[in-house]
This record gives C-alpha cells, structure tokens and sequence, in this order.
C-alpha cells in the first residue's frame, strides 16, 4: 500500500454579500463533484500544488489562504491510502474562469446549501462544512 497526498483548495466568492463555492465536475472516472486539487508533484508542498492546481484547471492565479485548511484520509479502491488536504483560496466576484477540458466537464457557482448538495462525497460535504463555517465568521468580523 502507498500513500497518495493531494492538495487543493475550496475556491470561494462572495456575491450580494453570500459565500458561493466553485465546484467542479471531474471529467475522469466517476464524473464527480468537487474543489480544485491534485497529486503533489516532487519538491512541492502542500500550498504551491495547490496553487498551480487550481490554476491548471481554472486558470485562476490565486493567493493560497494558508490561515485555515482542512484535510481527510481514506482508503482508495486499489488498495492505497490518500490524504486530501485543502486551503481556501478567494476570488473577486467577476473574473472569469476557464475549464482544463481534459480533466474538467463542468462547474458551478454555489451558495452553501447547494453545494453541499451537489458535492458527490461525504467527506468533501464534511470538509466544505468546515471551511463553510469558518469563513462564515470571518465575514462577520
């Protein structure tokens, strides 16, 4: 068994003063609804796969929020463990993003509630929780 650690980051707005997180729709095996992340790379860490991670399939350059990160571990089907760590990273409201058609099929602006509804996995839904609300009391300081 070996270990696969990816990173990435739940990539947020705020909107008429509501949080909206981007998900993405995976266009790899599963079709599955989640946050910008990936594998990291030799002689990254955690924040600069992140970064270019997003980038890579958003083309969104964004600054790595390294205050608040949250992080799962499971066992993958073919028998490895993975570790998924994930940052928050904020965008303004209009800059437009464009897909990494090869792994992405699509994406979405969503409030809480919606998102945690369109994200397909339990443990993306538990760490969107999290970061929900930590976010939600940094807006209202």
């Amino acid at each position: 068994m070996s270990l696969e650690i990816t990173s990435g980051a739940i990539v947020y707005r705020l909107k008429n003063n509501e949080i909206q997180y981007l998900l993405l729709k995976s266009g790899n095996q599963g079709h599955f609804w989640g946050f910008p992340k990936g594998h990291v790379e030799i002689g990254e860490d955690l924040v600069t796969t992140a970064h270019r991670e997003i980038y890579e399939e958003t083309k969104l350059d964004l600054p790595i929020d390294q205050a608040f990160g949250v992080k799962t571990e499971y066992d993958l089907p073919n028998g490895n463990h993975k570790e998924m760590n994930l940052f928050t990273a904020k965008v303004s409201e209009e800059t437009p993003i464009e897909l990494q058609t090869i792994e992405i099929d699509g994406s979405q602006w969503l409030n809480y509630v919606a998102a945690r509804e369109k994200l397909t996995y339990d443990n993306l839904k538990e760490l969107l929780d999290q970061v929900n609300q930590y976010l939600e009391k940094q807006n209202e300081e």
